[in-house]
């Protein structure tokens, strides 16, 4: 979630990030599960129709076209991009589900469990780490591809935090994880 570029371009070093990612989704196309994508983008409608009390809108809106739908920022980073088939959300909130038809979509293909990774984790990933527990998925959160821009928040939510409600584990567990599961 949120592997687009102008997030991936917020971290230090995304260069081994964007492995362990490349690394999990290739994990999850050969095991037959579905692969989804969510990114943050506003058509002007969406900017418009945020009330001034959003703090995300206050944000998008001094980043000017920056998070506009069709700038390049917006786009998924090249080494994780959608391949057809894929699930393509864009999202004008932090979560993955409360501005996105995400819901429904995963629900038509039969999804209960979600394997979640994203930047950031005190962003994106926290938010949808609750809804979609919310919802009655099975979540699963991948701590090592998933990064905050503060190491320490990272750490302190997948330690402490993501613990209490789903299962977190790491890119090199998920093969053996999907093998024994059947992946979905």
């Amino acid at each position: 979630m949120d592997y687009q570029n102008g997030v991936v371009d917020m971290l230090d070093e995304p260069d081994e990030l964007l492995s362990r990612a490349e690394e999990a989704i290739a994990t999850a196309r050969r095991a037959g599960a579905h692969v989804g994508y969510v990114r943050v983008a506003f058509e002007d409608a969406d900017l418009e129709a945020v009330p001034p009390t959003s703090r995300m809108g206050q944000r998008a809106r001094t980043m000017g076209n920056t998070l506009h739908a069709d700038s390049p920022t917006t786009a998924v980073h090249e080494r994780v991009a959608p391949e057809p088939g894929d699930i393509v959300v864009r999202k004008v909130r932090v979560g993955a589900f409360s501005t996105t038809d995400l819901d429904a979509r995963l629900r038509e293909r039969g999804v209960e469990t979600l394997i979640l990774a994203g930047i950031s984790t005190s962003g994106v990933v926290l938010s949808t780490v609750r809804d979609a527990t919310d919802r009655d998925y099975r979540v699963l959160v991948l701590a090592d591809a998933t990064a905050d821009p503060d190491p320490e928040v990272h750490a302190f939510l997948t330690e402490r935090i993501f613990p209490r409600q789903t299962d977190v584990i790491t890119v090199s567990e998920l093969e053996e994880l999907l093998s024994t599961a059947g992946g979905s």
